[in-house]
């Protein structure tokens, strides 16, 4: 009887044991799943990766005008991203209506959350300056010329340079481009050549400031937006080409023809693309 048990255990256990050396044999002749991983399968790989963008200013960065609601040039910028460069982009959109650059320099020290994506960003876009040139115009609208804008352009480029290095204080390489501001009273005050001068000189400014650093690109986006769709000097209502005073700007917002509309914010975010083609060699 014992003899029997024996057996009936030491049969079953000599056939699991040849089945475990089996198999071992064949994990060793077979390659290993790595072997079969191409160099375009590594290339792929190693182009799906984490892309973080922080988008900060004013109204232009919040998307005021877009009536989709979605944020403006951001997410389309962060898809045009995601499409040439194989990225997965995650955009946190701090741009709030009406600041200037004094409010995003304050609201850069106070909010954690900013400060904790801006050490952690891979972009940054900014949009700043527009609320600064309106409030000088507001302030000496009776009595305008080009000279009222030269100490308030100097002050806010002593901001802006406070903005960058803030915003590179623990992510030092971080790349940042500056929005360009635009003039919107052209096609109904063409004749108004001091508006044009004055945002050509801040543009200037601004330019100058990001020149001192590297990595820091300047964004025109006045040519493209301030004549309208194709450099067209926009459409008259009246159908009368000579009237000015109801011409129509087609990339900026109906409702206020102020702020870009979705084809003004897709212009935008082109001209933010290009930029970063001609200088992402230098990240």
């Amino acid at each position: 009887m014992n003899k029997w048990l024996k057996r009936f255990f030491i049969v079953p256990a000599f056939f699991v044991g040849c089945l475990l050396v089996f198999a071992f044999l064949i994990n060793l002749a077979l390659p290993r799943a790595d072997s079969y991983l191409t160099v375009s399968d590594l290339k792929h790989r190693s182009k799906i990766s984490a892309f973080k963008y922080v988008a900060l200013g004013d109204s232009l960065t919040q998307g005021v005008g877009d009536t989709t609601n979605q944020g403006g040039f951001v997410p389309i910028l962060s898809r045009q991203v995601e499409s040439d460069y194989h990225y997965r982009v995650t955009a946190k959109n701090y741009g709030v209506a009406g600041n200037t650059s004094q409010q995003i320099l304050t609201r850069m020290k106070e909010k954690n959350d900013l400060q904790d994506d801006l050490k952690k960003a891979d972009l940054l876009t900014l949009t700043v300056g527009g609320n600064d040139v309106m409030a000088v115009l507001r302030k000496n609208l009776a009595n305008l010329t080009v000279d009222s804008f030269t100490k308030p352009s100097e002050e806010y480029q002593q901001r802006l340079r406070k903005i960058i290095a803030l915003a590179r204080k623990d992510n030092k390489d971080m790349p940042i481009y500056i929005l360009g501001i635009y003039n919107p009273f052209y096609l109904n005050f063409p004749d108004m050549t001091q508006m044009q001068d004055i945002v050509d000189n801040w543009n200037k400014g601004t330019k100058a400031v990001a020149d001192e650093s590297d990595k820091v690109y300047f964004v025109e986006i006045n040519d493209r937006l301030y004549k309208g769709i194709d450099g067209k000097e926009g459409v008259a209502e009246s159908g009368d080409t000579s009237d000015t005073s109801n011409k129509k700007n087609g990339v900026l917002f109906e409702k206020d023809h102020f702020h870009p509309n979705n084809t003004g914010y897709q212009i935008m975010a082109n001209a933010v693309l290009e930029k970063i083609n001609a200088t992402k060699k230098d990240w």
